[in-house]
């Protein structure tokens, strides 16, 4: 089926059964290393409508591998509400102003949740 035509059937599903079509939601992740940065980035997303809300997580401990070495440090989680379609345009955005020369974006994709909050989050994103 034609990509036009999966998303237009995706909505009549939607709007016709009144509940969310699972995947079509993602939640996104990105790590910071302070609280500035992750406010300036989350400011900038909800501005672009390529996230409908971002959750600021203050002080997370991140363990990790980098060029050979295990790392430690505290950073700032941002827990992104958006559409599936529009990842790929949230992790470019942020790629290009993430101060980390490898910025984790990564995203699942929503199954179940309550059915006026992700009609929300579906209305405050732009579509693709």
């Amino acid at each position: 089926m034609v990509p036009a035509l999966q998303r237009l059937s995706r909505c009549l599903f939607s709007m016709a059964a009144g509940s969310h079509v699972p995947g079509s939601l993602s939640a996104a992740f990105v790590t910071c290393p302070n609280e500035t940065v992750a406010k300036d980035i989350a400011r900038a997303l909800v501005e672009k409508q390529l996230a409908a809300c971002v959750n600021i997580v203050p002080r997370v401990t991140s363990i990790y591998q980098w060029k050979g070495a295990i790392e430690e440090d505290t950073e700032v989680l941002l827990m992104i509400k958006t559409r599936s379609s529009r990842v790929p345009a949230l992790a470019e955005y942020v790629r290009s102003v993430h101060p980390y020369e490898v910025a984790e974006v990564i995203a699942v994709p929503i199954q179940q949740g309550n059915p006026p909050y992700l009609q929300w989050v579906e209305e405050a994103v732009l579509p693709d």
